[in-house]
């Protein structure tokens, strides 16, 4: 019994290490790089936050598309040892120590290949969230992308969405939507688009598990690919919206906005519920939601055939009707917020009312 405690304790310290060298450097490199990343982002609308330089033109190629990456809030503790990174299932293996790269992009495959496999084969919590910490700051890199996916890696932190324990779950969706950022990954990746829908719907408001999953929705939904497998969720979208805090109107509405760049998705936005649209074109509404609303509002608007829209059935309180049927309603919302203190928010109400 001492063995075992003794070697546990080994492998949580060497684990302990690894997530420390990631973790901690990975918060310096996200500090330097963020001027860098904006700087290369292409104007669209909204402005995406992607951390790979190499993949902004195919996500953000969508009109007004949005993409997040996730940053995992917790520092581990520091140790300079590190686990073996041999996949033997000897546990005298896993005692031995090395020399760890203080940063996530020097990690080699050996080290994520022994994340992995900690990661598939011990059903310690702290084990379990300590590796999927240290996999998501080093997916931050496109080069340990596609390491990880290479290793298998993707199905086996997608399995961590079955662990009962919200932490889990949640640092797994900050691993996967940093993986979401590889093209290849997001082929592998889309099998999980449903049950993230629903872990995010029937996750408590507001929660950071909630958060992670519309951050790992946002990023699926920055191309169209995968959009049709995103639209019986919508009226989930729309609830978040109404009773959703600050923070998760604007992520709900990131979603929402990528969803409307796409004029197959029109028709279904236009009919769904949301009696309440209206009120959030309002002055005192939050910047950040307001100008996603509005951009939201403008590309429906822009792929809506109001003709055919008009002759569709639509619901009384669908978004259809809340802003084309309600337009003397509407007009005089817009008109108001012309005289809206923010620039962004004049101008994109000025596009909405030219359409």
């Amino acid at each position: 019994m001492d063995l075992r405690n003794s070697r546990g304790s080994l492998i949580r310290g060497g684990l302990l290490g690894l997530a420390v060298g990631a973790g901690v450097c990975y918060c310096v490199y996200r500090a330097t790089s963020r001027k860098k990343r904006n700087e290369g982002a292409e104007e669209a609308g909204l402005k995406g936050e992607i951390i790979q330089k190499e993949h902004e033109d195919r996500l953000c190629s969508t009109s007004w598309g949005e993409a997040q990456i996730a940053t995992p809030e917790q520092a581990p503790i520091l140790d300079d040892n590190i686990f073996s990174s041999t996949r033997q299932k000897d546990s005298s293996c896993l005692q031995q120590g090395m020399n760890f790269p203080a940063s996530p992009d020097g990690l080699e495959a050996n080290h994520i290949q022994s994340l992995i496999y900690l990661l598939e084969s011990m059903e310690d919590p702290l084990i379990q969230e300590q590796a999927l910490i240290t996999l998501g700051n080093s997916a931050a890199f496109s080069i340990n992308q596609d390491i990880i996916r290479n290793l298998g890696g993707l199905s086996v932190i997608g399995s961590m969405l079955s662990v009962p324990a919200d932490n889990i779950k949640e640092k797994a969706l900050n691993a996967l939507n940093n993986l979401s950022m590889n093209i290849k990954n997001q082929e592998e990746l889309k099998r999980y688009i449903t049950k993230i829908c629903e872990e995010t719907s029937s996750s408590p408001l507001n929660s950071e598990l909630q958060l992670a999953g519309l951050r790992f929705l946002t990023n699926m939904s920055v191309t169209n690919d995968y959009h049709y497998m995103m639209s019986s969720s919508i009226p989930c979208f729309l609830y978040l919206l109404l009773d959703g805090d600050e923070r998760t109107q604007t992520q709900v509405l990131k979603v929402l906005v990528n969803l409307s760049a796409n004029p197959a998705m029109t028709d279904h936005l236009l009919s769904a519920r949301a009696p309440f649209l209206l009120s959030l074109f309002d002055g005192c509404t939050n910047k950040e939601v307001l100008l996603r609303v509005l951009v939201f509002a403008t590309n429906l608007a822009q792929h809506m055939n109001k003709e055919s829209a008009i002759a569709s059935q639509h619901s009384e309180d669908s978004i259809f009707a809340m802003i084309w049927g309600n337009s003397t309603q509407c007009t005089q919302k817009l008109a108001s917020l012309l005289h809206h203190q923010d620039a962004e928010v004049k101008n994109q109400v000025a596009k909405l009312i030219m359409l």
